[in-house]
């Protein structure tokens, strides 16, 4: 948490939200002293201690939001997009004064659900959980696991790149988007892609949006494939040794099971499983229910093999069992523990568990998806800025990465918290410079600063 920041409400942030007032809803443009104190903690944690929030914004219509942009853009105010906060405290700090937070929350509707075609057209700000409820009455799904499933909107999830353990058999958000509109830097309204599924025009535009975390526009709708609701839900659990665990891991890839969740899971989370501690592979079948209960047998017969124990967890167990997962690798904005997005080659995964474990680390759990290598790592926020940096050396050497998500602010001002080693710098600002030549937005919150 950012314990030591502090907000001076100077006369440029109220002259800020003064002009905005004159836009939206005077309602709906709280200054500083005026805001939730949960959007508080929120932004308190995306920027700098020396940084200024001028105000959160909340516009109802595109045209609104456009305007705030392009009287953001004419000021060279910086501006923070967001839908509704939760995963604000994600990435780096803003170092840019003084700033605007523009939430899309109010941006919430159903635009076009194609049920025949399998797709849904929503506005940015509609919540992940009222989109799902949406969807089930047409016995349909969006597959993706973020995040602060009740609190997360759409647009946040595409803006984070935050799919969570539906990547094995759906892969990730941008394999999911089929079209998206934006708000440029200057309020200039742009779209790429469409609503149906054969439409390709715009796919690098919507890959580029995609985890890019409000640098390059203000998503404001999206239009997204949906799949059928399985039948049957079912999941097991391997446990035992890890290098068995990482053979069954290597045989569930190369057979012909096709789960939709299989996560190799390790440390403490393995206890909130109602686990012996160690390390446990997770998979989950979601089909017509003989194909979920052969596979499930068939998987057994992998673990089995190997010496490995088996739980098995079905109907309400099997939905339970992925909550509490969900729930113990996601951490609560307020509180102290550091959340790292991590990967590494999946051959790999076991050796760099090993080294978890060697290092005693206090309190860390660690969940990673098989098939990618893409995951994530928790521990308490004492973990010393040596042992991360070990870490994140042990990924990149192995083909992968560690980008802090969640730290607190000390924390962050100490390292580089995207920790990016790759060759793509120079066009990642040659992008940002065109599409945000001013750096506007989320300034400084991206990979290097950008």
């Amino acid at each position: 948490m950012n314990t030591n920041f502090t907000q001076k409400n100077s006369a440029a942030t109220q002259a800020i939200a003064q002009e905005l007032q004159q836009i939206i809803e005077t309602t709906h443009v709280h200054p500083w002293d005026r805001i939730d104190p949960h959007w508080k903690d929120q932004m308190t944690q995306a920027i700098a201690p020396t940084s200024e929030v001028a105000c959160l914004a909340s516009p109802q219509t595109v045209a609104e939001l456009a305007e705030i942009i392009t009287c953001a853009h004419q000021n060279h105010w910086g501006m923070i997009p967001a839908g509704s906060g939760s995963k604000l405290h994600w990435g780096g700090l803003s170092n840019s004064t003084p700033l605007a937070v523009i939430s899309t929350q109010r941006l919430n509707q159903l635009i076009d659900h194609a049920a025949g075609d399998l797709t849904v057209t929503v506005e940015a700000g509609m919540r992940f959980a009222e989109l799902q409820a949406l969807l089930a009455k047409a016995n349909q799904f969006l597959a993706i696991d973020p995040s602060y499933p009740q609190d997360a909107t759409i647009g946040g999830i595409v803006a984070t790149a935050d799919t969570g353990s539906f990547r094995q058999r759906y892969q990730g958000v941008r394999d999911m988007l089929l079209g998206i509109s934006f708000v440029r830097a200057d309020g200039k309204l742009a779209k790429a892609g469409g609503r149906v599924v054969k439409n390709v025009a715009g796919y690098d535009l919507m890959k580029l949006f995609t985890g890019s975390y409000g640098t390059l526009g203000v998503i404001t709708q999206v239009t997204l494939r949906v799949y059928p609701l399985p039948e049957a839900s079912q999941t097991m659990i391997l446990s035992g040794d890890q290098d068995a665990i990482a053979e069954a891991a290597s045989a569930l890839l190369k057979s012909a099971l096709i789960p939709t969740h299989a996560d190799i899971v390790s440390g403490a989370v393995m206890e909130t499983l109602g686990l012996e501690s160690g390390t446990g592979l997770a998979v989950r079948f979601q089909s017509i229910l003989p194909s979920a209960k052969e596979q499930m047998s068939r998987l057994e017969a992998i673990g089995r093999s190997l010496n490995l124990s088996c739980a098995s967890y079905t109907n309400d167990e099997d939905v339970a069992l992925w909550e509490r997962l969900q729930t113990r690798m996601t951490v609560a904005p307020q509180s102290d523990e550091i959340t790292c997005k991590i990967g590494i080659q999946p051959a790999k995964m076991i050796m760099l568990l090993h080294e978890l474990h060697q290092l005693s680390l206090p309190a860390w759990s660690a969940q990673i998806h098989s098939a990618s290598g893409l995951g994530r790592f928790i521990c308490a926020g004492d973990l010393l800025p040596n042992h991360l940096l070990k870490l994140r050396d042990i990924c990149q050497t192995n083909g992968g990465f560690l980008s802090v998500l969640q730290a607190p602010t000390a924390l962050k001002q100490q390292i580089e918290v995207w920790g990016y080693a790759g060759n793509a710098s120079n066009v990642m600002r040659s992008l940002k410079h065109q599409f945000d030549p001013h750096n506007l937005l989320s300034p400084g919150r991206f990979v290097g600063g950008i």
